[in-house]
């Protein structure tokens, strides 16, 4: 848990994986067989880098609800969870308000849910300081996101911001990866 000063709140956002096209309403799209495979991956990948978070927002939607599912079954305990509608609907600046409602005694908040909003958000939060350790491969890391943010896409933001006072570019992007089963 963060607790102000040089220590840092974490979001890590994930676009749920791969889903399928059957003839249903898009809130009930399912995962795809290759997201049936990427979602675990996704949360092995989180429990391998110790970022598996303390709470969870994400999308009401099938196939968020689902890859949330798969990828916290991969963890030794899931913590909890909210399916909050506005992250099916929601612009940016409508998931930083979601995002700020979080408790500041949160210190890992993980957010599931959908293109092209969560790359909007990664890269309205994240800096582009050039003296910063290790920013060529956060600038490469992140002309990736812009060019594209794939189902199963892992983005971690590290912040010295409380939620509740989260605002574009007071994050640092620490990792991107787009694990695959």
């Amino acid at each position: 848990m963060a607790t102000g000063g040089t220590d840092m709140w974490r979001l890590i956002v994930v676009r749920h994986a791969k889903s399928a096209w059957p003839d249903v309403p898009d809130l009930r799209r399912p995962l795809a067989a290759r997201g049936l495979r990427d979602a675990p991956a996704a949360g092995r990948w989180l429990r391998e880098h110790g970022l598996v978070p303390d709470r969870a927002i994400c999308s009401p939607a099938r196939r968020a609800a689902a890859t949330w599912e798969l990828a916290s079954a991969e963890w030794p305990e899931v913590p909890p969870v909210v399916h909050d509608p506005r992250v099916y609907e929601a612009d940016a600046d409508g998931l930083v308000d979601v995002v700020r409602e979080v408790s500041p005694t949160v210190g890992t908040v993980l957010l599931v849910g959908h293109q092209p909003v969560l790359a909007e958000l990664v890269l309205a939060l994240a800096d582009r300081d050039p003296a910063a350790p290790g920013a060529a491969t956060r600038d490469a890391d992140l002309d990736r996101i812009r060019e594209k943010f794939p189902t199963s896409a892992i983005a971690v933001l590290a912040t010295a911001e409380p939620w509740p006072q989260l605002r574009p570019g007071t994050a640092r992007l620490t990792h991107f990866a787009v694990p695959r089963g």
